[in-house]
C-alpha cells in the first residue's frame, strides 16, 4: 500500500537519499519514504538487499524512482 509521500513521487526519474530516508532539518521537514537511518540504508544497499544507486557525477548518486517504489512495496514501508 502506497502512502501519501510515495504518491507524490514522479512516475520516473531519480531521487536522492534525503528524499528516501527523510530529513527533519529542512523547512518544512522532509518525510521519510523508508523510515530508517542513513547508515542502515547504505549498509543494506551494500549487502544487495536494497537497490544500487546510479552515479550522476563524480560526487553525486541517486536511485531510480521505480526501484524505490518496488522496494517500498516489498518491505511494506
Amino acid at each position: 500500500m502506497l502512502d501519501q509521500p510515495t504518491k507524490q513521487l514522479p512516475e520516473a526519474g531519480f531521487i536522492k537519499l534525503p528524499l528516501i530516508i527523510g530529513n527533519p532539518n529542512t523547512k518544512p521537514p522532509t518525510p521519510a519514504l523508508i523510515p530508517i537511518g542513513r547508515t542502515t540504508f547504505l549498509n543494506r544497499v551494500k549487502s544487495g538487499e536494497y537497490p544500487q544507486p546510479i552515479k550522476l557525477g563524480s560526487r553525486s548518486v541517486a536511485w531510480r524512482v521505480e526501484d524505490i517504489r518496488t522496494l517500498i512495496e516489498k518491505i511494506g514501508a
